[in-house]
């Protein structure tokens, strides 16, 4: 199972549709959990501590964390696919980690075992979490040589 954190309110209605759609049709180990923390009532780098901070408390030593941050490492389906199947093989727990609004301070980034950026643009975070999922559904088709993702 794949866990993923994220700051932020509960899906919208539309997210949580196409969330839905690509998380119904994942199969252990690629199925996922939501845990979903309140944002921060503090603002600025006092928020990014304060949300960082509860973040850390979520992940254990043995999880293998990948955070997604918009200046971490691009890397294709494909390459997504293997990291996840990579890590799965070495019995790890997968913990995704997607950062509020001010961001994650340098705790958390020196925790995360993979910064992945999904693209250098920013994206609205609801918005992230819809790619995300579609992102784990192919990956978990190419695991299974399924055509679903085109070379």
């Amino acid at each position: 199972m794949i866990t993923i954190v994220a700051v932020g309110k509960k899906h919208e209605q539309w997210v949580d549709e196409g969330i839905a759609h690509y998380q119904n049709r994942l199969k252990k180990p690629f199925d996922i959990e939501w845990i979903l923390l309140p944002h921060s009532s503090l603002r600025d780098a006092a928020a990014c501590q304060d949300e960082s901070g509860r973040i850390l408390s979520r992940l254990d030593s043995s999880s293998f964390v990948i955070l997604l941050d918009e200046r971490g490492k691009s890397i294709d389906s494909p390459s997504l696919a293997k990291l996840l199947n990579d890590t799965f093989t070495s019995s790890k727990k997968v913990v995704i980690v997607i950062g509020g609004a001010y961001g994650i301070d340098d705790r958390l980034h020196q925790r995360a075992d993979f910064v992945w950026s999904l693209s250098p643009l920013v994206f609205p975070h609801q918005l992230v979490r819809l790619i995300l999922t579609e992102q784990l559904y192919r990956a978990q088709q190419i695991s299974l040589n399924h055509p679903y993702h085109h070379k």
